[in-house]
């Protein structure tokens, strides 16, 4: 069975991560990864999240991917140090120096997406060299990636499944850098590809606005990834690690993303499975290179509205009571809905009977992160969540 592989943005989320069914969650300490205006992890905190995986028999893989420059090597060889000694499974990193340094470390290590590994030459080279894995570039194809496999069958292989794709080969991408003066390949992406952009031609003299449609034109903003109905196809083609996407991204996002991605591999694909991932806010979604390569820049704005609204998260379930902790105000005789790794997965019940923080009765749950208690004909556990259709979902 392959290994499915969460996003982590803080302790908070790799516990969620590990609860929805991730086997293993990749993360960054404070420097030297690509999402480092996430949350990221202090030493504490990913020392305790490695204890929570490995009492579990789960995987945490630390990101290094930054491409480094000369003054980051003394910092960045004392971390690797401490991620071993913090007892991290593996390390990712895209530049031949920091992998050298990694490898010294005695860290498993993980060749990076932004090394932009497309050829079944550069992955025997990286075997050779004593990479254990390669994330594969989402350019290739899953017939690329058979062959790859085929011909160098003793390396694991990782490939994206779900999210947000940089327009620019492989993420390296200099427009951030050069428009606000934060260097993607350095972790400070501003996400400058997801705006609209305008284009003039010049004609007669004169300048003429080329638009897609009367909303401008939304150039460099790529679709998100989605390949959630051809696992079993990227499995037989030798991939071992199905990621996901979204270090920055909300719980909601996660638990649903991971809670899709956990029930398609054990239970196979189904349109009801599939539907769950339009529940989070999203891009247009694409199979991108996998199959020949798709259209995909997206006309619409930067996100696509989902269809369910975060109501709240389950902190105990006390008898018949349900203890949650508020999101998105709602109101008694709301129906509502669980997402769970439990068999109350998708169950409907309509909130009676509501409570306060100091039980008191009470029709409306404003209060953000207030928590409220009210009857639930189901089993719910501590991080389940609960959400509401949208109207017109």
């Amino acid at each position: 069975m392959a290994e499915l592989l969460a996003p982590a943005g803080n302790l908070a989320k790799l516990k969620l991560a590990f609860y929805f069914g991730a086997d293993a969650v990749y993360l960054g300490g404070k420097s030297f990864s690509l999402r480092s205006y996430a949350e990221n992890f202090t030493e504490e905190e990913l020392k305790e999240g490695v204890s929570f995986a490995h009492a579990r028999g789960k995987k945490v893989y630390v990101a290094a991917n930054i491409f480094a420059r000369n003054a980051d090597l003394p910092a960045l060889k004392e971390q690797l140090s401490v991620w071993k000694t913090l007892g991290a499974d593996g390390v990712l990193v895209s530049d031949l120096g920091v992998f050298d340094l990694a490898l010294a470390s005695g860290l498993p290590v993980h060749i990076s997406t932004q090394a932009n590994t497309c050829n079944l030459a550069a992955v025997r080279m990286w075997k050779r060299l004593g990479a254990r894995r390669v994330v594969l570039a989402r350019e290739l194809s899953v017939g690329e990636i058979s062959r790859i496999h085929e011909e160098v069958p003793d390396i694991e292989l990782e490939a994206f499944v779900h999210g947000a794709m940089c327009i620019s080969y492989s993420g390296r991408c200099y427009l951030s850098d050069y428009m606000d003066g934060r260097p993607a390949n350095r972790g400070a992406c501003v996400q400058a590809c997801r705006r609209s952009y305008r284009v003039q031609a010049e004609e007669g003299g004169g300048f003429y606005d080329v638009e897609a449609d009367g909303r401008g034109t939304y150039l460099l903003n790529s679709k998100d990834l989605n390949m959630s109905a051809h696992l079993g196809e990227l499995a037989a083609a030798g991939v071992c690690s199905f990621k996901i996407e979204g270090r920055m991204k909300g719980e909601f996002y996660l638990a649903t993303v991971v809670n899709a991605y956990r029930r398609i591999l054990d239970m196979g694909y189904s349109e009801a499975l599939g539907n769950e991932l339009l529940s989070p806010a999203h891009r247009e979604y694409t199979t991108a290179y996998a199959f020949g390569r798709e259209n995909m820049q997206s006309q619409a704005s930067s996100q696509t509205e989902g269809t369910y609204d975060f109501v709240a998260i389950v902190l105990d379930m006390v008898g018949e009571n349900a203890v949650v902790e508020m999101r998105t105000r709602f109101f008694e005789g709301d129906e509502l809905e669980v997402l769970s790794p439990s068999a109350s997965f998708g169950k409907r019940f309509s909130v009676q009977g509501m409570r306060d923080a100091l039980g008191q009765p009470c029709s409306d749950a404003k209060l953000v992160q207030g928590v409220y208690t009210f009857p639930c004909p189901y089993p719910l556990q501590k991080g389940d969540i609960l959400r509401r259709k949208k109207a017109g979902a």
